[in-house]
């Protein structure tokens, strides 16, 4: 297995190399898109186009932001109706930019597979033209590369020897690939902020919270469940039992993004930790919607830490 150190080394070279990619490919696209709008009889500022003489006065709602938020990730950050992010913008004032949130999607997708970046340096563009910066970038993202139809390939057997999760095997999946991807998106980003803003941008990320495999779908099982069949197929039947599984699960999970955090590299990204924010106990449905997601009640909740996170930055 790769060293942290040797993990870090090899991120940070993707990083720089998956800038520098999508910048040559960002500068003639940038090129492109100046030629129409050279060609064009109107055009308009996006950034002025508030304080336009004799334009309609916008609503303040609309017309005022507590800051830009650039985000990527998954269901947390793109769930139907509520998540996250609609909370930050609708609870907290902020605007959003997060073409590369989509929910179901694993870390190691969001990390590597072509055109991601090009998506996420795309909000970028669209905050600068607004007049912005991002006070943050946000990432949510792991809970797909854990949970799902493999989720059982973590797990020993209840009724072997080794009875629980499988060390060897949850080591690898957190703490080399996700902790791989999560560095490397990481840095990928930080590079392009760097490119275009000349500056270093806050990374806020966090570990999710004590979900409860109870077994309760998305939409009547149009997704879902993620976490109760693993346990059904390694014979593992007692819901208090598994819940504290999830704990140690999550635990591990949060230490691999306490420990990036506090590697040189990514002295920038500040960890946000939710434990605890959502109950698991028997109250846990008024929080949580099914195994993975939280109620429009929990997502506010969830949104409230980062929102006294973000209070935090400059």
């Amino acid at each position: 297995m790769p060293t942290k150190s040797e993990i870090t080394q090899a991120a940070k070279q993707a990083g720089e190399r998956n800038a520098a990619e999508v910048m040559a490919r960002r500068a003639v696209a940038l090129r492109n898109r100046s030629a129409a709008l050279a060609a064009h009889p109107s055009t308009f500022n996006l950034a002025a186009a508030a304080a336009a003489p004799g334009a309609p006065a916008a609503a303040p709602a609309s017309s005022q932001s507590k800051g830009f938020l650039l985000a990527a990730g998954d269901s947390w950050f793109d769930y139907p109706g509520y998540d996250v992010l609609a909370s930050l913008h609708d609870d907290f004032g902020y605007n959003v930019e997060s073409s590369a949130a989509h929910a179901g999607q694993p870390m190691e997708t969001l990390a590597y597979v072509p055109g991601t970046y090009d998506d996420i340096a795309r909000d970028l563009e669209t905050i600068i033209a607004r007049g912005g910066t991002p006070k943050a970038v946000l990432l949510s993202g792991g809970g797909d590369d854990i949970a799902g139809k493999e989720f059982g390939m973590l797990l020993d057997s209840a009724m072997s020897a080794t009875g629980g999760w499988n060390k060897e095997i949850v080591d690898g999946v957190i703490n080399e690939r996700i902790a791989g991807a999560y560095k490397s998106t990481i840095l990928s980003i930080t590079s392009l902020c760097q490119a275009k803003l000349g500056r270093v941008v806050p990374v806020l990320v966090h570990g999710y919270d004590y979900a409860v495999p109870d077994g309760r779908a998305f939409l009547l099982f149009i997704k879902g469940p993620w976490l109760k069949p693993g346990f059904d197929e390694k014979l593992f039947s007692d819901l208090t039992a598994n819940t504290a599984m999830i704990e140690a699960m999550i635990d591990t999970f949060n230490a691999m993004l306490t420990d990036l955090a506090g590697e040189p590299e990514f002295a920038h990204v500040k960890y946000i930790n939710l434990r605890k924010t959502l109950p698991n106990d028997a109250t846990h449905k008024d929080w949580w919607a099914n195994e993975l997601h939280p109620t429009h009640k929990g997502f506010l909740a969830v949104a409230t830490k980062f929102a006294a996170e973000l209070d935090l930055l400059p």
